[in-house]
Protein backbone atom coordinates (compact mmCIF):
# COMPACT_ATOMS: atom_id res chain seq x y z
CA UNK A 1 0.00 0.00 0.00
CA UNK A 2 1.49 3.33 -1.33
CA UNK A 3 1.57 6.38 1.11
CA UNK A 4 1.44 9.89 0.85
CA UNK A 5 3.71 10.86 3.53
CA UNK A 6 4.76 14.53 4.36
CA UNK A 7 7.90 13.92 6.38
CA UNK A 8 8.65 16.62 8.81
CA UNK A 9 12.11 18.12 9.55
CA UNK A 10 12.83 16.60 12.64
CA UNK A 11 12.06 13.05 11.91
CA UNK A 12 15.15 13.30 9.02
CA UNK A 13 16.28 12.62 5.47
CA UNK A 14 17.37 9.14 6.02
CA UNK A 15 13.49 8.22 7.56
CA UNK A 16 12.28 10.45 3.84
CA UNK A 17 14.50 8.61 1.76
CA UNK A 18 13.84 4.80 3.10
CA UNK A 19 10.29 5.79 2.72
CA UNK A 20 10.98 6.66 -1.23
CA UNK A 21 12.61 3.67 -1.29
CA UNK A 22 9.40 1.28 -0.02
CA UNK A 23 7.29 3.29 -3.09
CA UNK A 24 5.74 5.68 -0.53
CA UNK A 25 5.28 9.20 -2.22
CA UNK A 26 6.88 11.44 0.02
CA UNK A 27 7.53 15.03 0.95
CA UNK A 28 10.18 16.17 2.98
CA UNK A 29 10.49 19.41 4.83
CA UNK A 30 14.57 19.30 5.56
CA UNK A 31 15.26 18.93 1.59
CA UNK A 32 12.29 20.71 0.32
CA UNK A 33 10.93 23.27 2.69
CA UNK A 34 13.69 23.83 5.67
CA UNK A 35 12.25 26.34 8.41
CA UNK A 36 8.42 25.62 7.55
CA UNK A 37 6.96 26.64 10.99
CA UNK A 38 4.45 24.23 12.13
CA UNK A 39 0.86 26.03 11.25
CA UNK A 40 2.24 26.02 7.32
CA UNK A 41 3.14 22.17 7.89
CA UNK A 42 -0.12 20.84 8.70
CA UNK A 43 -1.74 22.94 6.62
CA UNK A 44 0.35 22.09 3.72
CA UNK A 45 -0.61 18.42 5.09
CA UNK A 46 -4.23 18.92 5.30
CA UNK A 47 -4.72 20.93 2.27
CA UNK A 48 -2.55 18.29 0.10
CA UNK A 49 -3.64 14.95 1.22
CA UNK A 50 -0.13 14.51 3.00
CA UNK A 51 -0.01 12.08 6.36
CA UNK A 52 2.49 13.91 8.47
CA UNK A 53 5.38 11.64 9.84
CA UNK A 54 6.71 13.82 12.75
CA UNK A 55 8.88 13.51 16.32
CA UNK A 56 7.41 16.53 16.52
CA UNK A 57 4.64 16.42 20.14
CA UNK A 58 3.28 20.14 18.89
CA UNK A 59 1.30 18.84 16.66
CA UNK A 60 -0.68 16.86 18.89
CA UNK A 61 -1.25 20.47 20.74
CA UNK A 62 -2.42 21.69 17.39
CA UNK A 63 -4.98 18.85 16.70
CA UNK A 64 -6.48 18.24 19.96
CA UNK A 65 -6.24 21.79 21.20
CA UNK A 66 -6.35 24.27 18.37
CA UNK A 67 -8.50 21.82 16.53
CA UNK A 68 -6.46 21.70 13.07
CA UNK A 69 -7.78 19.10 10.72
CA UNK A 70 -5.65 16.62 9.15
CA UNK A 71 -5.58 13.66 7.05
CA UNK A 72 -3.62 11.42 9.62
CA UNK A 73 -0.55 12.13 11.60
CA UNK A 74 2.30 9.51 12.81
CA UNK A 75 3.45 11.04 15.50
CA UNK A 76 7.09 8.89 16.92
CA UNK A 77 7.91 9.41 20.99
CA UNK A 78 10.97 7.27 20.40
CA UNK A 79 13.67 6.88 23.09
CA UNK A 80 16.42 6.11 20.94
CA UNK A 81 16.36 9.19 17.95
CA UNK A 82 18.68 7.24 15.63
CA UNK A 83 17.30 7.11 11.76
CA UNK A 84 17.90 3.53 11.96
CA UNK A 85 15.49 3.19 14.88
CA UNK A 86 12.94 5.95 12.97
CA UNK A 87 13.43 3.49 10.26
CA UNK A 88 12.41 0.13 12.16
CA UNK A 89 9.69 1.41 14.26
CA UNK A 90 8.05 3.03 10.99
CA UNK A 91 8.59 -0.55 9.13
CA UNK A 92 6.54 -2.37 11.79
CA UNK A 93 3.75 0.64 12.04
CA UNK A 94 3.38 0.01 7.95
CA UNK A 95 3.76 -3.21 8.29
CA UNK A 96 1.04 -3.95 10.42
CA UNK A 97 -1.56 -1.06 10.28
CA UNK A 98 -0.94 0.72 7.55
CA UNK A 99 -4.58 0.62 6.22
CA UNK A 100 -5.72 2.35 9.39
CA UNK A 101 -3.56 5.72 10.03
CA UNK A 102 -5.31 7.88 6.81
CA UNK A 103 -7.59 10.01 8.48
CA UNK A 104 -6.19 9.12 12.32
CA UNK A 105 -3.64 10.27 14.85
CA UNK A 106 -1.04 7.50 15.69
CA UNK A 107 1.12 7.41 18.55
CA UNK A 108 4.06 4.95 17.99
CA UNK A 109 7.03 4.44 20.32
CA UNK A 110 9.23 1.08 19.82
CA UNK A 111 6.55 -1.43 21.63
CA UNK A 112 3.74 0.02 21.06
CA UNK A 113 0.79 2.15 18.63
CA UNK A 114 -2.03 4.15 19.51
CA UNK A 115 -4.66 5.29 17.81
CA UNK A 116 -5.98 8.37 19.43
CA UNK A 117 -9.09 9.87 19.14
CA UNK A 118 -9.41 13.40 17.44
Amino acid sequence: MSLRLLVDECTGTKVAAWLRGEGHEVFSIYDEARGMIDDWIIAKAHVENWILVTNDKDFGEKVFRERHPHHGIILMRLEDERAANKIETLRRLLELYADQIVDRFVVVTETQVRFAKT
